[in-house]
């Protein structure tokens, strides 16, 4: 039996039909996805003071050398090491005994000179009536009165020898010149001191309360804290400058800040032409004494205030090769490539210089996944939720 030939026209209708069939049997287009889920903050614009962190080091309000004015052993500590001492309390002792027998052989001086006085006074008194009466001769009147006055000079310069061992045997007693703490001693009992290579500088004490902290300052931002002392001055008066003075933050080397704010209270009288530096010196109130001298610390400043800042988060801002990036993100969730120009930090925000006006919204996350003119669903977040607790370096 011979196989039935289909028609060619009737053959091509067959195959379009089934490819229809299979077409409409195959997987559909997936849909498009949602768009993005994406947190945006407002740009704000506030005042803003750029701070600047400063290492320095604390050393007491006043530090005073507790030094061995004469050579002798240590006899005493009358003190507790590391504890508070008052303003003439008893530190020290060096023996005494050497000292002593100076100011007897200095009072024993006095009175031979006294004696002598007393003897030429005599023999002026009697010669000076014999010599109106032209007893005796002019030449002998001046012996008398040359003796009387050499006694004089004699008896003085006994005095000045006696005033001299007493004050030195007074330095076999050293008080404490201050109230303060003293710290550990540099010589022991027994120990011979006062004169190189033993102890001369036995100790020192040390007020704490204030603390006192040195720090340097660059050239610069010396300049940009001068003008802001000059801003102040010319609005406010002098108070308000004083007032800028004490707003001083002191950080200490675990992290804390510490709770009393500071004030500049001394300053070189020019810039350091070697390293280039300006320093100066702040009193922190610390009446707990948790700060001693010696420590290392930083010391945060305002040294400039902007007015009307423009400033988003950090993490709002893209780098690309120097070029720095925001992702503007409109009403209707269109995302725009924005180029900014940056200024200086200020804790976890930026300053915006150029580029951006207060009130727009920022995108601050999934900025590897935007693109110029893309669409997203923008959730605005609160700015205050994204700021640190304690404001950082500003730069």
């Amino acid at each position: 039996m011979q196989p039935t030939s289909i028609d060619p026209g009737r053959k091509t209708v067959l195959v379009m039909f089934a490819g229809a069939v299979l077409a409409a049997c195959g997987p559909s287009e997936p849909p498009a996805p949602p768009p993005l889920d994406i947190s945006v903050v407002e740009a704000v614009q506030r005042d803003a003071d750029i701070t600047l962190d400063l290492v320095g080091q604390t050393r007491g309000s006043t530090d005073i050398p507790i030094r061995a004015r004469v050579q002798g052993f240590l006899e005493s500590i009358e003190f507790s090491e590391g504890r508070p001492v008052e303003k003439g309390q008893l530190l020290y002792t060096i023996d005494p005994a050497p000292f002593r027998a100076k100011v007897v052989e200095a009072e024993g001086r006095v009175a031979e000179a006294r004696t002598m006085l007393a003897n030429a006074k005599a023999d002026l008194d009697r010669i000076r009536p014999l010599a109106e009466m032209k007893a005796v001769s002019q030449q002998d009147l001046d012996g008398a009165v040359a003796r009387y006055e050499a006694s004089i000079g004699n008896l003085q310069a006994a005095n000045a020898q006696l005033d001299q061992a007493e004050i030195e045997l007074s330095y076999t007693r050293l008080l404490s010149p201050i109230d303060g703490s003293i710290g550990i001693s540099a010589a022991k009992v027994g120990e011979f001191v006062g004169a190189e290579p033993n102890p001369v500088v036995l100790n020192f004490v040390s007020r704490n309360d204030p603390i006192r902290v040195r720090f340097s300052i660059n050239e610069r931002d010396y300049l940009r804290l001068a003008r802001l002392f000059v801003e102040r001055h010319e609005a406010f008066g002098d108070d308000a400058a004083e007032d800028d003075r004490a707003d001083l933050t002191l950080i200490l080397a675990d992290g804390s800040v510490h709770p009393y704010k500071g004030r500049i209270i001394a300053y070189d009288a020019a810039i350091n032409p070697t390293t280039g530096t300006f320093t100066m010196e702040a009193d922190f109130d610390n009446p707990t004494g948790i700060v001693l001298a010696g420590q290392f610390a930083r010391v945060r400043g305002v040294i400039e205030r902007r007015r009307d800042a423009v400033l988003v988060p950090l993490r709002a801002i893209a780098e690309l090769q120097g070029i720095f990036r925001v992702f503007v993100v409109g009403e209707d969730g269109t995302v725009q490539l924005r180029v900014v120009e940056l200024g200086p930090s200020i804790g976890n925000l930026r300053i915006i210089e150029e580029g951006l006006q207060a009130g727009e919204r920022v995108a601050v996350e999934g900025l590897l996944r935007l693109q110029n003119g893309s669409t997203v669903n923008p959730k605005v977040v609160d700015l205050a939720s994204l700021e640190p607790d304690d404001e950082g370096e500003g730069s």
